[in-house]
């Protein structure tokens, strides 16, 4: 049997062809004016683009239905989306407000962990009113959270989070009728640490999920095609739009406003409060480098936990399981003085603390300091890559062998944690 054979081949076909289309134009988006015509940003591009044509339709479709919950890890050493940071696990479960879940697992050893309720998507959820929503699966509103040192486990870590309805448990998060997903964060700071295990349930699921319908699957098109086209459309336009973190017209300087002039200036309480549920304060810098020019970030050491993800254009993480492209605590070395120095170039200048650009010419510097809501003073200069010693004359340096180990212990680290 044919084409027509089915009273769905119409719309089937149809909806198909606009999701192609839509991949088309989305293409058509990887040679905007933002990334360089450059062979190595070109194809991130689409390699971008394909990473996240690869989750598509699991997001809209096969992890879609609330009522049988699964949880999917959207960001990967193998795919990169929303300005991901490079030492964080990033896991989703779609949900509805009127069902209740239970979250089984063991906690794992990350210096951070968070598991929030997210509500309905709104342009508020970032701070800032006048701007449209950052495009699904995120634009949407933090709602009940809890941290790591609020979860109770057992001696060996093991947990159980309820999720909606009546309170239970030692564990109980709640809901609302706008609730729509839970988003659970792990930030790393050791090689060391391990990740938690996490399964999910509906309470009372008693059937098998139902077989997806004509009307489901031409609604994961439309999902999927928008999906696609907004994650080139959206970054990193939207970020610079819509942010006082990034000024385009000031590259290699971190010009983001502390979160008490956010507050002050621009957020409502209630954007606060969402954002303080998020666990973390950020900012970030445009950077632009040639092949010979060395960027330097310094600031203060400190008590407290924070890390440094290297992006390129399209707000994705540089390759973080083979090179040197983010740093935190534990992985990073002090100089003398009390200041932590981290330089980026392109080719390894010998220093401990060396991001590796990978050859890119243009990308963002995202610092993240978490379970905090102030950043310290972020400098950076940019100079000849030659003269760095004339920069970092006490800063530590590594041999050829010590490079090795460092990246085969990133290697090995972020194996661990992402179970690749």
């Amino acid at each position: 049997m044919a084409y027509g054979a089915s009273p769905y081949d119409k719309d089937l076909k149809a909806n198909w062809s606009h999701f192609c289309d839509q991949l088309k134009a989305a293409g058509d988006r990887v040679f905007k004016d933002a990334n360089p015509g450059t062979a190595l940003q070109r194809v991130d591009g689409f390699r971008y683009l394909t990473q996240n044509l690869s989750q598509a339709f699991d997001l809209a479709l096969e992890t879609r239905n609330p009522k049988y919950p699964v949880f999917q890890t959207f960001c990967s050493p193998f795919r990169k989306l929303g300005s991901d940071n490079a030492d964080c696990i990033y896991i989703q479960a779609w949900i509805d407000g009127e069902s209740v879940y239970k979250i089984s697992g063991k906690k794992g050893t990350a210096r951070f962990f968070n598991v929030s309720v997210q509500g309905p998507r709104s342009n508020s959820a970032y701070g800032r009113a006048s701007q449209r929503p950052l495009h699904d699966p995120f634009g949407d509103t933090p709602e009940a959270n809890m941290f790591g040192h609020e979860l109770n486990t057992n001696w060996d870590g093991s947990f159980e989070l309820y999720i909606g309805g009546e309170k239970q448990g030692q564990n109980w998060l709640p809901t609302t009728p706008g609730s729509r997903k839970l988003f659970l964060r792990q930030y790393f700071d050791d090689w060391n640490e391990e990740p938690a295990e996490y399964s999910i349930e509906r309470i009372g699921m008693d059937s098998p999920r139902p077989i997806p319908t004509p009307a489901e699957m031409i609604e994961a098109m439309k999902w999927a095609g928008e999906f696609c086209y907004n994650v080139v459309d959206y970054w990193p336009d939207w970020t610079w739009a819509s942010t006082d973190a990034v000024d385009i017209h000031a590259p290699n300087q971190f010009k983001g406003l502390t979160a008490t002039q956010n507050t002050a200036a621009n957020w409502s309480a209630a954007s606060e409060k969402m954002d303080a549920r998020r666990g973390r304060q950020a900012t970030a810098a445009l950077w632009r480098v040639n092949d010979h020019e060395a960027l330097i970030l310094e600031f203060d050491d400190y008590e407290g936990f924070w890390n440094v993800t290297t992006e390129a254009v399209f707000g994705n993480s540089l390759d973080y399981l083979y090179r040197p492209i983010s740093y935190t605590p534990s992985r990073t070395t002090v100089d003398p003085d009390g200041k932590v120095r981290l330089v980026l170039t392109k080719d390894d200048p010998g220093y401990h603390n060396w991001i590796d650009n990978q050859g890119y010419n243009v990308g963002q510097l995202v610092f993240r300091n978490v379970m905090s809501r102030s950043l310290p003073q972020l400098r950076t200069m940019v100079v000849n890559a030659a003269d760095l010693a004339r920069y970092m004359p006490n800063s530590r340096k590594v041999s050829r062998e010590e490079r090795i180990a460092q990246l085969h212990q990133r290697f090995d680290g972020i194996r661990r944690r992402c179970r690749v």
